[in-house]
C-alpha cells in the first residue's frame, strides 16, 4: 500500500487552507440540511430539553457543601456553584455561584469552557480551577478563593498543557505539565512528577519521578484521609499497563512500588488495597475484584478478599468506597446489580441494594469516603427518567429519591428488548432495541456502538434520541459489541489489536439481526458513532455498505496509518497496534477506513462527519481527510467542523443543540425518503 497522501495538509489545524477547505464544507453541509423549516423546528426542540432547568444538577460533596456545574440557556458556558443538602432536596434549591464562565469569558475575551476543579480539604477554601480553551483537553489553572469568590492572585498558576495537579497541603501541591523538551509523552500527557512549593516558580519545582520516555503519562497524588496520610506516584506505561508507587513517609528512599500485574487496577482506601485483574492472577480469573490488608502486602502477605468473580454473564461495572463500605456494582447480560459489602473482623459481609428495574443501569455518583457513609446513585433506562437516589450505606433505612429527571418525550406504546446476534465466529452478541411495542413492520432504525476501550454501551435515558427520534417513530437500537466490557476484560480483548475485525463483525451480525427480525431494511437502518466509535462506523461504511442507508461519526478516528502521530494518538497504539511495526501493520492497513476507499465496487450510503477544529484528543484531520478521499471516489459524504467544541464536537447546549439537529434531519430524510 502507498504511504502516499495527497490529503496531508488537511492535517494543518489551523492552516489557512485547510480552514478554508473547512468552511466550504461547512457552507454545502449547511445549505443542504438546514433549508427546510422543520431543521429549525428540530433544533429548538433539542435545545429546549438540553436547557431544560428539571435536568437533576448532579453534585459533588466537599465538606458541608454540594457542588455542582450547570448550564441552561441563560448560562451558556455555566456556572460552578454550590448548596447545602437540605436545600438541595428541595424542588427548587438556593444555589451559591462561585463563578460565572459567561461573566468570566466576557471580561477577559478568551471561550472558557469548564474542565473541573480541585478544592482542598478539610477546610475546602482553596480549589485549583481548570480552564479550557473552547473545549480542548488542554487547560489552564487558576487558585480560586472559596471565600472571597476571586482567583487569587499570587496562587499556583499554570498555563495551557495537558495539566496533572493535585493538592498536597495548602501550601504544596503535585504538579506535572509541559516543563519543556522531554516532559511530555509523545500523546502529549505529563512525564514528571514535580512537588511545586506556594510562592516558588513552576519550573523550580522539585521533580520526584520521572516516566520514561515511551510511557503515557506519569502523576502524583497526596491521599489526606485522616489517619492514613501518604503520597502515591501513578506510572501509565500504556493505555493497558500501568504501576503504582507508595512514596516514602520521610521523603527519603526510592518509590516503593506496589507489587500488582501490569495489566491490573489498583487503589487504596484507608487500610485496604483493592485489586481489579484483566488477566488471571493469584489463582483468580480475570475480572475479579480482591481486597488486601495494604500493610501485610507491602511485607509480601498475598491473602486476598474475593469480593468478586466474573461468570461468563457477569461483569463487574465498578466500586465505590464511603467511609466503612464499598458498594459494588456488576452487570448480568449488561443489566445492573448493586450491593452493599462491609468488613469486618470475620471478614466480609454483603447485602443487595434493592429496586433496580430490569434492563436499567446504576452507578454511583458520589461519595465522601474520607467523612462518612453517605452515597448518591443514579438509575436509569432507555424509557426510564434518571432518578439520582441518597443513602447511608449501613444505615437502617434504605436511599431515598432525591432528584429525578423530568419525561420530556412521550413513551406511551414504546418498549425495550434484548435480543443477541450470532457473530461471524459464533459468539452471541447482546443489543437493546427501542421503539414500537405494536410494530407494523420495518421501519426506520438507528443503531448506535462503539466497541472499544473497554467501554460498555448500556441503557440509559436521553431525551434527545427520544424526542428527536423515538417520538417520529423511529426506533433505536444499542448494541454491545466486543472491543466494550459488557462481559468483562476477555469481551475487550477479544477485539483487541489484530483481533479488531472482531468487532466489526459483531456489529454487522446485529445489523443483519435487525434486518432478519423484520425490525429495518438496509435501506431504513442508519448508523451512528463517535470517536473509536467513529472508526467503527468507517469500517462499516468501507466494509459492509450494503447492510446500511445512512451513516454518522461524530470526532472519529480513520486513519489507521497515522493515527500515532496526531496529537493523543500514540497513547492507543495498546489498544489498535503500531503502524511502525511491521507485525501490526498490516492489520491496521486491513482495518483502516481512510484507505479502504474504493471509487468502484458497492455503492457507499450517504456519510456524515462531524468534527471540531479543537479537539486536540482525536485530530481533526482524520474526518476531514476522509470526506476529501471520499468526495475523490464519488460517494456522497457531508462534513461540518465546529471551531471550538473539543474532543465532545460541542461546549455549550447550543453547539449540541445544532448538531444533533443537523444528525437527525440527515438521518430521517435518508432512511424515510418522501414517496
Amino acid at each position: 500500500m502507498s504511504d502516499e497522501d495527497p490529503y496531508l495538509w488537511l492535517e494543518d489545524v489551523s492552516g489557512e487552507a485547510a480552514l478554508a477547505w473547512v468552511r466550504e464544507r461547512n457552507a454545502e453541509t449547511v445549505d443542504a440540511l438546514t433549508g427546510d423549516p422543520g431543521f429549525k423546528v428540530l433544533e429548538q426542540e433539542m435545545r429546549e430539553v438540553l436547557d431544560d432547568d428539571g435536568r437533576i444538577p448532579y453534585v459533588v460533596r466537599r465538606g458541608r457543601h454540594l457542588y455542582n456545574f450547570w448550564q441552561d440557556a441563560d448560562h451558556v458556558r455555566g456556572l460552578w456553584r454550590r448548596t447545602t443538602l437540605e436545600e438541595y432536596r428541595t424542588d427548587r434549591p438556593d444555589w451559591e455561584v462561585l463563578l460565572d464562565l459567561d461573566a468570566l469569558a466576557e471580561a477577559e475575551g478568551e471561550k472558557w469552557a469548564w474542565a473541573g476543579s480541585r478544592v482542598l480539604a478539610p477546610e475546602h477554601r482553596h480549589a485549583l480551577v481548570l480552564l479550557s480553551r473552547d473545549g480542548a483537553d488542554a487547560c489552564v489553572v487558576r487558585e480560586f478563593d472559596l471565600e472571597t469568590l476571586e482567583f487569587v492572585a499570587d496562587g499556583f498558576t499554570v498555563p495551557e498543557a495537558k495539566t496533572r495537579i493535585g493538592w498536597i497541603d495548602h501550601d504544596r501541591v503535585w504538579i506535572g505539565t509541559d516543563f519543556g523538551p522531554g516532559s511530555m509523552s509523545p500523546s502529549g500527557y505529563p512525564l514528571q512528577v514535580r512537588r511545586w512549593l506556594r510562592g516558588t516558580p513552576l519550573e523550580a519545582a522539585e521533580l520526584v519521578y520521572r516516566g520514561g520516555p515511551s510511557d503515557l503519562s506519569a502523576s502524583g497524588w497526596h491521599d489526606d484521609t485522616p489517619g492514613f496520610e501518604r503520597d502515591f506516584v501513578h506510572r501509565q506505561i500504556d493505555f493497558w499497563n500501568q504501576e503504582l508507587f507508595l512514596l516514602p513517609e520521610d521523603g527519603n528512599g526510592p518509590p516503593v512500588k506496589i507489587d500488582v500485574p501490569d495489566d491490573a487496577s489498583a487503589s487504596v482506601h484507608r487500610e485496604w488495597l483493592t485489586v481489579t485483574t484483566r488477566t488471571p492472577w493469584l489463582g483468580h480469573p480475570a475480572g475479579t475484584l480482591l481486597a488486601f490488608d495494604l500493610a501485610a502486602f507491602l511485607e509480601g502477605a498475598r491473602e486476598a478478599e474475593v469480593l468478586f468473580t466474573p461468570d461468563e454473564r457477569t461483569a463487574l461495572a465498578g466500586y465505590s468506597w464511603t467511609r466503612n463500605h464499598l458498594i459494588l456494582t456488576t452487570r448480568a447480560d449488561v443489566s445492573s446489580a448493586m450491593e452493599l459489602l462491609t468488613p469486618g473482623p470475620d471478614g466480609w459481609s454483603r447485602a443487595p441494594l434493592p429496586g433496580l428495574p430490569a434492563l436499567s443501569t446504576a452507578s454511583v455518583t458520589c461519595t465522601d469516603p474520607d467523612v462518612g457513609d453517605e452515597y448518591f446513585h443514579l438509575v436509569t433506562g432507555f424509557l426510564q427518567p434518571s432518578t439520582l437516589y441518597r443513602g447511608t450505606a449501613g444505615g437502617e433505612d434504605d436511599s431515598e429519591p432525591v432528584k429525578q429527571s423530568p419525561a420530556l418525550f412521550d413513551t406511551t406504546g414504546l418498549t425495550v428488548s434484548q435480543f443477541f446476534a450470532t457473530s461471524a465466529d459464533g459468539t452471541r452478541v447482546p443489543y437493546f432495541v427501542v421503539g414500537p411495542e405494536d410494530r407494523p413492520g420495518p421501519g426506520p432504525t438507528l443503531l448506535y456502538g462503539y466497541g472499544g476501550f473497554e467501554i460498555s454501551m448500556v441503557p440509559s435515558y436521553s431525551a434527545v434520541t427520544g424526542r428527536a427520534w423515538l417520538a417520529r417513530g423511529g426506533t433505536y437500537v444499542v448494541a454491545g459489541i466486543r472491543g466494550g466490557h459488557e462481559y468483562g476484560p476477555a469481551w475487550h480483548r477479544a477485539a483487541l489489536g489484530a483481533n479488531r475485525v472482531r468487532a466489526y463483525e459483531d456489529f454487522a451480525a446485529v445489523a443483519r439481526d435487525l434486518v432478519a427480525r423484520d425490525i429495518t431494511t438496509p435501506a431504513q437502518l442508519g448508523i451512528e458513532g463517535g470517536s473509536n466509535g467513529g472508526l467503527l462506523m468507517g469500517a462499516m461504511l468501507t466494509r459492509e455498505p450494503e447492510l446500511f442507508g445512512a451513516v454518522v461519526a461524530h470526532v472519529p478516528l480513520l486513519d489507521m496509518l497515522r493515527f500515532h502521530k496526531l496529537l493523543a494518538g500514540a497513547s492507543w497504539i495498546a489498544e489498535y497496534g503500531d503502524p511502525d511495526d511491521p507485525a501490526d501493520r498490516p492489520h491496521l492497513e486491513e482495518i483502516s477506513p481512510y484507505h479502504r476507499i474504493r471509487a468502484d465496487g458497492p455503492a457507499y450510503p450517504p456519510l456524515l462527519l462531524l468534527t471540531s477544529t479543537r479537539d486536540d484528543r482525536v485530530h481533526p484531520g482524520h474526518a476531514r481527510k476522509m470526506a476529501a478521499r471520499l468526495r475523490e471516489a464519488g460517494h456522497p459524504v457531508f462534513f461540518h467542523e465546529h471551531i471550538g467544541g473539543g474532543h465532545a464536537g460541542a461546549t455549550d447546549h447550543r453547539q449540541t443543540a445544532f448538531n444533533e439537529a443537523l444528525v437527525h434531519t440527515f438521518l430521517w430524510e435518508r432512511l424515510t425518503p418522501a414517496t
